[in-house]
């Protein structure tokens, strides 16, 4: 049984593509874990945890206006542009790209103007320490790096060159954790720190744009820069896709990807490093299974555009079953070591955290589990019905948020976080589910007997 099992598993080509793509990532991200774990815990040891979280909201700040414009254009070219691919359409290909990249362009100078505009503000209200705010004007320095950062990261995956992504993402963790090393050693501050992670921007920013101009040739053909933006078809759907997951961006910069931000406005900037630092090491739990969504989003749109049902369903099964491995060896692992490892870490000043990293826990691991949730219902054609159920859900918790969280402290932000994830991927997921049922069925009705 054992054996047919292992046999069904080898001969499945679908899984073994996402596998393959995943460990050019993961190998890439095994080394990455280690260098970013290394330059959190560099920095955690080096500033004292209030600056800690000031860090941890200066970045979060820079970083949330950029995604406050972005129309998510990975996943519009993947969508689309990969469609076009399948059924051998270069040219509408090459126009949705070309079209993704200059508004992703424009749009990222927008919000860098607003980052400017915004920042004393936010220094003041916010963040409530007005030395942040020439350090977030110059941390938004990283949105002029990264101007097609997302159309470009599309255009890699579509052409399967993830060892790319993969070195690229090295670099990137291989240079910030080398600056922090050495700022580290020469005992430097919150602004050197601060400077090794917009140099790390800047090199993956920049590498992806070039690596993403050298191989736009080979996937769509030459004189693609030529083709004429009119030819682009299906412009209302293409619009409506980029307001969907724009929408959905928003919904997840204020409801999800703000935390830090939001500890530090209800608590302080002590509180915050505690979760920023519950965070840091929330990101090592999720980094060997985020691969697997970069490369089972093209997976998964090219099953569905092709109506491989079977198969598709198997590669969620499989690739879900591979997430709950990791995260249950992950999850006995820091609770039989993490409080003796946190005693020793600058003297267990974040001793205090590990409460806190094994509610976010709790919360992560699901997402990790159902890692596929949202990307299914994009290649499925309904990107609403994601951005419904994480606005409805995520409204609930923000008033919990300011109901709860000065009263019950740090611990209760983490409990809204989890129950966040749990409640609003578990529903996106038996939507997807069901939907995929209903197609199988429909497609074996209609075929003839």
């Amino acid at each position: 049984m054992t054996k047919r099992w292992l046999q069904q598993w080898r001969e499945d080509r679908l899984l073994r593509t996402v596998v393959r793509n995943s460990s050019y990532l993961f190998s890439s991200n095994t080394i990455s874990m280690g260098l970013a774990s290394l330059q959190g815990l560099l920095a955690a040891a080096l500033l004292n945890v209030g600056d800690y979280g000031l860090l941890g909201m200066i970045i979060a700040y820079a970083s949330n206006v950029n995604r406050l414009l972005s129309f998510r254009m990975n996943e519009l070219v993947v969508k689309f542009a990969g469609q076009y691919l399948a059924e051998e359409q270069k040219e509408r290909a090459a126009a949705v790209i070309k079209a993704a990249g200059m508004s992703e362009a424009f749009t990222s100078l927008v919000a860098y103007g607003l980052l400017i505009l915004t920042a004393q503000l936010a220094a003041v209200y916010i963040i409530k320490d007005e030395r942040a705010a020439p350090w977030i004007i110059l941390y938004g320095l990283a949105l002029l790096a990264n101007l097609v950062t997302e159309t470009s990261s599309a255009i890699l995956q579509l052409g399967g060159h993830f060892r790319t992504l993969a070195a690229l993402n090295l670099s990137q963790n291989l240079l910030t954790a080398g600056w922090i090393g050495t700022v580290f050693l020469l005992r430097g501050g919150l602004f050197d720190v601060l400077m090794a992670y917009l140099a790390g921007k800047f090199i993956y920013g920049l590498g992806l744009m070039i690596a993403a101009l050298y191989w736009m040739r080979p996937l769509v053909g030459k004189g693609w820069w030529r083709i004429p933006l009119s030819s682009l078809s299906g412009k209302k759907e293409l619009a409506k896709f980029a307001i969907s997951t724009n929408l959905s961006q928003t919904v997840n910069m204020l409801i999800r990807d703000n935390e830090v931000l939001w500890v530090g406005f209800f608590l302080s900037p002590v509180e915050a490093g505690y979760y920023k630092f519950g965070l840091a090491i929330m990101n090592v739990i999720v980094l060997p299974i985020s691969p697997f969504i970069q490369t089972t989003f093209p997976e998964i749109n090219r099953a569905v555009t092709l109506r491989i049902w079977d198969r598709l369903r198997s590669l969620l099964r499989r690739t879900s079953l591979i997430a709950a491995a990791w995260s249950g060896l992950a999850g006995l692992g820091m609770l039989i070591a993490g409080p003796y490892l946190l005693s020793f870490f600058k003297d267990g000043a974040y001793l205090p955290a590990f409460p806190v990293i094994l509610v976010l826990f709790a919360g992560f691991s699901f997402a990790n589990l159902f890692y596929w949730n949202r990307p299914l219902l994009l290649a499925l054609g309904n990107p609403n019905f994601p951005l419904v159920v994480t606005f409805s859900v995520g409204i609930l918790k923000t008033v919990l948020m300011f109901l709860l969280v000065r009263q019950f402290g740090v611990i209760m932000q983490a409990l809204l976080m989890s129950g966040y994830f749990i409640v609003s991927i578990g529903i996106i997921v038996i939507k997807g589910l069901r939907q995929v049922y209903h197609l199988q069925k429909t497609s074996e009705q209609v075929q003839p007997a």
